[in-house]
């Protein structure tokens, strides 16, 4: 027979009782601790992050753009006249020399026009001849004349002398002596006048012999050009290099001005660096460069900032002041970095994927274990290729991830592994 023990039940619904008040006290509570507690950071695998060291000293600022070599010196050969490509004896590529025969031009008409310029040549030649030689005859004549006239003056004054001496001995009659005085003086009037005729032809001569030397120089140019023109027929490269086109092809007719060649000196190359336009604002002439040809470093400087904007860079020349490297040709890729200043005593660290010229961007610094990095703002001042100055935000000392970290942008910390 079962006993009925009351104090029994009673324990079992204060115990029941109690169970249910503490999963009504405690839900609230433990809802209320997760909702308190903070996502897990994420993990990153430290193998493939890049990560630098703040450091205080001297920075350089530089700039960097990809370019190619390209000729100092380029000749471009075109034609004044007419002309049609009979052959071509060198193609593109070839080492040429100032009298290598690139190719070689034919204009009959041309050269009727020379054949036709040296007759006319030969013409005026034979005129100038003949009318130095008739001239010539002439004075030599005036001269002879000239030259009897005096002498029959002279004959006549020393007669007129001796007959005045004599009348002053009374040996000559008066009006033989006055005759001999008038005889002489009408002989000086004519050795006067011929010598003065003389004189007079003398000068002329110039005169005549320029004018017609004048006609000769004239044609003379006339067969120089022509001459010139048809030596030109012969195409040459005119200098030391490369020959980088040939746009002509036989048969081809060619108007004046059209471009038959080009011609490139290939001992003296520059680097055409393409600078974004937003770095380009503080690139100098005459700053120092560094050009790498992908077969050794070449020191150079700036010589030239192109004022055109294309595709968003700018072209800027850099004379290269080293030896260029063997197998360096016209149009290989390099690449340029120029010196644009020098700052002294500033905090700087690596460049970030990220990190823009004065500008705030959020960078993950590690913790002093490493296992961890926390998410920090960070003022960045001036910014080279491959640094950037710190303002505010970092240390001397403080490790920062480089690396592209905009996928953890939303989380303050994350675990490295």
């Amino acid at each position: 027979m079962d006993i009925v023990r009351p104090e029994v039940k009673r324990k079992k619904r204060i115990r029941r009782i109690m169970y249910i008040s503490a999963v009504v006290v405690l839900v609230p509570l433990v809802t209320w601790g997760l909702s308190r507690l903070k996502p897990a950071p994420p993990t990153v695998d430290g193998s493939v992050i890049y990560t630098d060291t703040v450091k205080r000293g001297d920075m350089l600022l530089e700039v960097r753009g990809l370019g190619t070599l390209v000729p100092e010196t380029i000749t471009q050969i075109t034609r004044n006249t007419d002309g049609r490509v009979l052959k071509r004896l060198i193609l593109p590529g070839a080492l040429v020399k100032p009298d290598s025969v690139i190719m070689v031009l034919t204009n009959p008409t041309l050269e009727q026009q020379l054949l036709s310029a040296r007759y006319q040549l030969k013409s005026a030649q034979a005129q100038l001849s003949s009318l130095q030689a008739s001239v010539s005859n002439t004075l030599m004549g005036l001269r002879s004349s000239a030259a009897n006239t005096h002498s029959q003056y002279r004959q006549e004054e020393v007669q007129a002398e001796a007959d005045q001496a004599g009348y002053k001995v009374g040996v000559v009659a008066k009006v033989i002596a006055e005759k001999s005085q008038v005889s002489a003086e009408e002989w000086k009037a004519q050795d006067e006048l011929a010598q003065k005729q003389v004189q007079d032809f003398e000068n002329s001569v110039q005169a005549q012999l320029a004018v017609q030397q004048a006609v000769v120089s004239q044609d003379q140019a006339q067969v120089d050009l022509y001459q010139q023109e048809v030596s030109d027929l012969t195409v040459r490269a005119g200098m030391d290099g490369v020959l980088q086109d040939e746009p002509a092809q036989v048969g081809q007719d060619m108007q004046p001005g059209t471009e038959l060649a080009t011609v490139a000196q290939q001992s003296k190359l520059k680097a055409a660096l393409q600078i974004a336009e937003t770095q380009v604002g503080d690139v100098r002439l005459g700053q120092s460069a560094s050009v790498d040809t992908h077969n050794g470093l070449i020191p150079g400087h700036v010589i030239r900032i192109d004022p055109a904007v294309a595709n968003g860079t700018r072209t800027v020349d850099v004379h290269l002041d080293g030896p260029l490297p063997a197998g360096a040709v016209p149009n290989s890729s390099v690449e340029g970095t120029i010196l644009l200043d020098k700052l002294t005593n500033v905090l700087y660290v690596g460049r970030p994927v990220h990190g823009d010229q004065d500008s705030q961007v959020g960078l993950f610094k590690e913790t002093p274990d490493g296992k961890e990095a926390e998410l920090v703002n960070v003022q960045i001042g001036k910014a080279s290729v491959s640094n950037v100055e710190i303002l505010k935000g970092l240390n001397v000392g403080d490790v920062v991830i480089l690396s592209d970290m905009s996928a953890y942008d939303n989380f303050p910390r994350i675990r490295i592994k």
